[in-house]
C-alpha cells in the first residue's frame, strides 16, 4: 500500500488553488516620448563609439601595439634586467615590496603589449620571457611580495632569462 506523500501512477493528484495576487494593479505603461529619447541617446552613443574607433585607427592615440622590432628588443631586455635584480635580491632587504610591485607592473605591461602581436608569438624570446613573467607573477600572488622564491624556481626562471636573452641577440 502507498503512503499518501508518494505520488505513484496510481494515485489521484489533488487540484491546486488558484493564487491570489495581493495588488491587482498593473504596472503603468512608459510614456510615449521615452521610446524616442532611448533611440536618440542610442544614435547618439554609436555615433560617438564610431567617431572615437576612427580618430584612434587614424593615429589620434599611439596604440598600445609594437612599433618595431628594435622597441621589442629593448622593452624585453629591461624586463629581463628588471627580474634579475629583484629575483636576486635579499629576502631582508626592506625595498623587496616596492621592487616587487615594479617588476610585476612591468610584466603585466610586457604581456599586455606584446601578446597581442603575432608575428612575436612564435618567438622563442616571446615564450621563454612569458612563461617566466608567468612563474614569478604566479608566486608573487601566490605568497606575496616578500616570500622568497624557491631555489628549484629560481633557478628555472633564471634559466628561461638566458635563453630569452640569447634568443633576443639572434633576432629569434
Amino acid at each position: 500500500m502507498a503512503s499518501p506523500t508518494l505520488v505513484t501512477p496510481t494515485s489521484k493528484l489533488k487540484p491546486l488553488l488558484p493564487i491570489k495576487s495581493r495588488a491587482t494593479q498593473t504596472p503603468p505603461s512608459p510614456p510615449p516620448h521615452q521610446q524616442p529619447l532611448r533611440r536618440q541617446f542610442l544614435c547618439l552613443a554609436a555615433a560617438a563609439a564610431a567617431t572615437t574607433t576612427a580618430s584612434l585607427a587614424l593615429g589620434g592615440v599611439q596604440s598600445a601595439f609594437a612599433a618595431s622590432d628594435e622597441e621589442y628588443v629593448k622593452e624585453t631586455a629591461e624586463v629581463i634586467n628588471k627580474v634579475r635584480s629583484t629575483i636576486n635580491m635579499d629576502k631582508n632587504d626592506p625595498n623587496i615590496a616596492s621592487a616587487v610591485a615594479e617588476l610585476r607592473e612591468a610584466s603585466n605591461s610586457w604581456v599586455a603589449k606584446y601578446r597581442r602581436e603575432k608575428a612575436l608569438l612564435g618567438r622563442a624570446s616571446f615564450r621563454d620571457m612569458y612563461s617566466a613573467l608567468n612563474a614569478i607573477s604566479g608566486h608573487y600572488i601566490s605568497f606575496g611580495p616578500t616570500a622568497p622564491i624557491p631555489a628549484k624556481r629560481k633557478a628555472r626562471i633564471l634559466e628561461e632569462m638566458d635563453t630569452a636573452e640569447k634568443a633576443l641577440s639572434r633576432g629569434r
